[in-house]
């Protein structure tokens, strides 16, 4: 079949000439027809961060792309909605089929945003995907329905759950219309004027009346019994699904084909349970919007709970069943280390490969998998328990489930020649040439392209056929439990790496294509979060997430859960899931799920920007209306574990620490990179502007360590009594948006973006020494460690991590990932870190990776260890460190260097329970009665009075006394004249204990 004809089109290329994601090939352009092929954009395109760009309210970084195929008939191909009006704003798109404009939002209501006056509107459909657009109109139709149109508006809920479309123009669908099988069939829907000329013609989105008509609560995937296997596909829009069953995870012929029955929307088949421990595929028949075509789709299961390698076929297993539990499994929830408060929670982010992938210790069978994790005596598990015995809590992996882009079968690897990479200069670009160039090949990728949400990697277990994998990530998570660690798994719900009805990495836009990836307008999948986002404001897109989080907590007990871009999920979905996790209880289900901590990426951005497809998870939603209300209004008096908080990182201490954004300017300053006191050579503007930069950033960081509470009350840099809320980014954003503590997650480095010692050899002068950086590494992480909130730390930032200046390197190899828990080397200066991220820095990164005197030897590497377990015990030596509640903090915190005469560069915060002449306040410390600590990031000593702090009886904290770090040593205390005297770049914790 040839393409269809489009009169008079104008297309402009220049656009794509300099795009830096070149990845749209043009093959056929004339004035008549064209067809375009559409490269899959990865989710590595961009770094996570550079989503939090476009939280500031900043251009978009690059173009989006689509994932859709030329289909002969219709075009499918741009998705970006502004460019591709632009650029076809000079045709006239009569019968235009391959946009989905128009939405069947409920059983009743067809909303489109046209004007028919005085014409009419109908509703075209085809069982067998033939309509056609043509001069004339709409031909190939096998139904043709007249809408009537409705001078009202889109009814209420319609418009709660749409709110994009809340303008738009009811048509009504006539009563009896066979809905439920229309929606099988190809749809448009079209305007016609009076004397019968079609004037617009648009295909339809149909996830409204989906959830309409096909809402459903029963099983899916896989039920097992006693007797039989049960399959149970949601699938309504499908014309016919057939079961595949398989012996074997690949190749051979299957055993058994059957047809599946439908119910309203849910087609099931019941088999044998000889079929246990078998592999299956769908094969699923159903109209697709990608191709408008009619497709034969093969499928595996959205429920699936095994897989075969790289996820080929679908593996028949039942988590209940004993052969794939760890021994003292189903007791597990009684080992779990004690947690009494989310405030005590501390978290360590950590990739499964990167924790033992260079580990020599480990058996090379088990490197780089779940079984690293159970190696009692090796390296990377000794480092471990050090972190736990100083009070660390909770471990964070990231992404375990099933994603692209690393095989499940290491045969196939490729690996770089580790020896001679080892050879090369520091500043070379060839290492980073050699790990490109297999980088796609090898077994490293960071995993935030998920294929399916609800099964471990294959990647990472001995076997990835079968049930191995089950039962080697629960006996992952029993080990770190045994070791005092909870488990926190890195889930990836706003998007998925495949779509479409061919792709092997696409499953749930094969079964029920167009329904659980969110789309533009125009009908194209929406790329805002990298691409593919899913559309958690649809009812099983819904119901799957919180299913899958439940299978999780309940089969393999884990301990929390992290939201990759939370905001791009609905804010009533991660209520659902947080109840859903609070309902479990030991005796019903093996785990006490109100101890389960959910947090996330809060950003704000791309098409549910300001609540644009309804109240999403963003951090003034979540942590702001009815969430938490209680709090302020002291109803309930503790955040233990709160049923009605959600948590959020927090961007805007990260941001005043280290300077700037991940968008700005790479040599841009903050608090502990030399903001004012040692210039870089980045012109930051005038002295006046730079001292008030970091006036202003003390100002955020102050906020951020009382909580990032908006009602708590300081002084600001310009004398001002202000709330936390009141304080002000660049943008004009509040600072403070939290209402308890724990709502809140500092840090100050993830995964994404250079390592904390990478960003401070980055932003520093270059003629600083390597003993000076080390101490503002420090000094940043103590900033996070002593904050009120909870602390969360990017593993090795305790070692110096370097990963050679990559700014992203979700797809850099080990070379550039590689961990020492030996403490021999933290990889500074293994190469220019790789071009595509990169480049534009290296002639800044080139110099001091060429320096021998920015590399730390073992002894800085062993003190910044030590500095860092010092920073944990002295977290948790008090409870001063962990308030609970506003109130707590609202009562006993406070900020002595303020206003406009305080010396720059110095924090000063105290923290004050209960003792002789402060009555009122309840006594949470049995040691300490008052507790200050001085954040110094002058390079020079500094000495600091108030009279607030006179006549106390404070003493350096024991902890740091009795430390290897000799300079914070000659901190001290005058209580005659209240004068604190703080080394450079020191954090000095003074203690007041009681008296016995």
């Amino acid at each position: 079949m040839g393409i269809t004809k489009i009169p008079s089109i104008s297309f402009s290329l220049s656009s794509y000439s300099s795009s830096p994601l070149s990845s749209l090939f043009f093959s056929t352009i004339t004035n008549s027809s064209y067809s375009i092929k559409s490269f899959h954009p990865r989710h590595s395109n961009r770094t996570h961060s550079e989503f939090q760009f476009l939280s500031l309210n900043q251009p978009n970084p690059s173009p989006k792309l689509i994932n859709k195929p030329l289909n002969n008939k219709f075009l499918h191909c741009l998705t970006d909605v502004s460019m591709a009006a632009e650029e076809v704003s000079s045709v006239d798109f009569q019968g235009d089929l391959s946009r989905s404009r128009a939405y069947w939002v409920n059983e009743s209501v067809i909303a489109w945003d046209v004007d028919i006056g005085d014409g009419s509107c109908y509703l075209y459909a085809s069982e067998t995907a033939n309509l056609v657009a043509t001069g004339n109109g709409i031909e190939g139709d096998d139904i043709k329905v007249k809408l009537e149109p409705d001078s009202g508006c889109l009814p209420a809920d319609v418009i709660e759950k749409f709110p994009h479309i809340q303008h738009y123009k009811p048509f009504k669908v006539p009563p009896g219309v066979d809905t439920k099988n229309l929606l099988k069939c190809q749809l448009a829907v079209v305007s016609i004027q009076a004397d019968g000329q079609c004037i617009n013609a648009t295909g339809l989105q149909l996830p409204g009346v989906l959830d309409d008509l096909f809402s459903y609560g029963g099983p899916l995937g896989a039920v097992f019994s006693e007797e039989a296997v049960s399959l149970y596909l949601w699938a309504p829009t499908a014309q016919a699904i057939r079961v595949h069953i398989y012996r074997d995870p690949c190749g051979g012929s299957p055993i058994e084909i059957v047809g599946l029955d439908e119910v309203n929307g849910v087609w099931s088949v019941h088999g044998p349970k000889s079929w246990e421990g078998c592999y299956y595929v769908y094969e699923v028949s159903v109209y697709h919007y990608c191709t408008s075509l009619v497709e034969t789709c093969i499928a595996n299961d959205p429920y699936a709970r095994g897989l075969s390698a790289d996820g080929k076929r679908t593996l028949l297993v039942n988590l209940s069943c004993d052969s794939i539990k760890p021994g003292g499994w189903d007791m597990l929830s009684d080992e779990k280390p004690e947690l009494s408060s989310f405030s005590d929670i501390s978290i360590y982010e950590l990739h499964i490969r990167d924790f033992s992938a260079n580990d020599h210790t480990v058996n090379p069978d088990i490197q780089g998998g779940y079984l690293a994790f159970t190696s009692e005596d090796s390296a990377g598990i000794r480092h471990l328990k050090k972190l736990q015995s100083a009070g660390l809590t909770h471990l964070h992996l990231l992404p375990t489930f099933q994603f692209a882009d690393v095989a499940d079968e290491k045969e196939k690897w490729k690996f770089v020649d580790v020896e001679s990479l080892a050879a090369l200069p520091p500043d070379s670009d060839e290492q980073q040439a050699q790990v490109t160039a297999i980088q796609d090949e090898d077994g490293f990728n960071w995993g935030y392209n998920p294929v399916l949400w609800g099964v471990p990697k294959g990647s990472y277990a001995t076997n990835p056929n079968g049930s191995c994998r089950t039962l080697e990530f629960r006996k992952m998570v029993q080990s770190l439990n045994r070791i005092g660690l909870r488990v926190v798994l890195d889930v990836v719900y706003n998007h998925l790496h495949g779509s479409g009805p061919h792709g092997d990495n696409s499953v749930l836009d094969k079964v029920v294509p167009g329904y659980y990836l969110r789309r533009s307008f125009d009908g194209y999948i929406e790329n805002s979060t990298c691409v593919n986002n899913t559309a958690s404001e649809h009812f099983m897109v819904e119901r799957l997430i919180v299913d899958d989080i439940l299978c999780w907590a309940v089969d393999y007990k884990v301990d929390g859960f992290r939201f990759d871009l939370m905001g791009h999920i609905m804010k009533r979905t991660m209520l659902k899931a947080q109840n859903a996790l609070r309902s479990l209880t030991k005796d019903q289900s093996g785990v006490d799920g109100t101890k389960i901590y959910i947090y996330g990426e809060g950003w704000d951005f791309g098409e549910v920007a300001k609540n644009g497809r309804g109240v999403n998870a963003s951090q003034f939603n979540i942590c702001g209306t009815s969430i938490g209300r209680q709090y302020s209004q002291n109803i309930f008096t503790s955040c233990v574990f709160s049923s009605k908080c959600l948590f959020s990182f927090n961007d805007r201490m990260r941001d005043a620490l280290i300077g700037g954004s991940p968008f700005g300017h790479p040599l841009q300053q903050g608090f502990v990179t030399g903001l004012s006191f040692q210039p870089n050579g980045h012109d930051h503007g005038a002295k006046i502007v730079v001292e008030k930069m970091l006036s202003a950033s003390q100002d955020h960081i102050q906020v951020a360590m009382a909580g990032n509470l908006r009602d708590f009350v300081l002084t600001s840099h310009q004398g001002e009594e202000v709330k936390g809320s009141e304080v002000l980014t660049h943008d004009g954003s509040p600072v403070a948006y939290a209402l308890c503590p724990s709502e809140t997650v500092n840090y100050v480095s993830a995964h994404d973006n250079e390592t904390l010692f990478d960003i401070i050899s980055l932003k520093t002068p270059m003629d600083i020494s390597v003993d000076e950086r080390c101490r503002l590494n420090h000094l940043a992480t103590s900033i996070i460690a002593l904050s009120q909130g909870v602390p969360f730390f990017h593993c090795g930032d305790e070692m110096l991590r370097s990963k050679s200046l990559d700014r992203d390197s979700y797809n850099s190899g080990d070379w550039f990932n590689r961990l020492d828990f030996s403490y021999e080397t933290n990889n500074w200066a293994v190469g220019l870190p790789p071009k595509g991220k990169n480049e534009r820095s290296w002639p800044l990164i080139k110099p001091r990776l060429a320096d021998p005197s920015f590399k730390p030897k073992k002894s800085h590497i062993l003190a910044a260890v030590e500095n860092y377990l010092n920073l944990l015990r002295m977290r948790y030596s008090s409870p001063l460190f962990r308030l609970r509640t506003e109130n707590e903090i609202q009562e006993r915190v406070r900020f002595h260097n303020t206003g406009p005469s305080s010396v720059p560069g110095l924090i000063v915060m105290s923290i004050e329970d209960s003792h002789k002449g402060r009555p009122g306040l309840t006594q949470l410390d049995p040691n300490y009665s008052y507790i200050v600590v001085a954040f110094n990031a002058n390079p020079r000593e500094v000495t600091f009075t108030s009279p607030a702090l006179r006549t106390r009886t404070l003493d350096l904290h024991p902890i740091q006394l009795m430390s290897g770090d000799e300079v914070v040593k000659y901190s001290n205390y005058n209580a005659f004249t209240g004068s604190f005297t703080v080394p450079p770049r020191t954090t000095s914790v003074f203690v007041e204990s009681r008296e016995i």
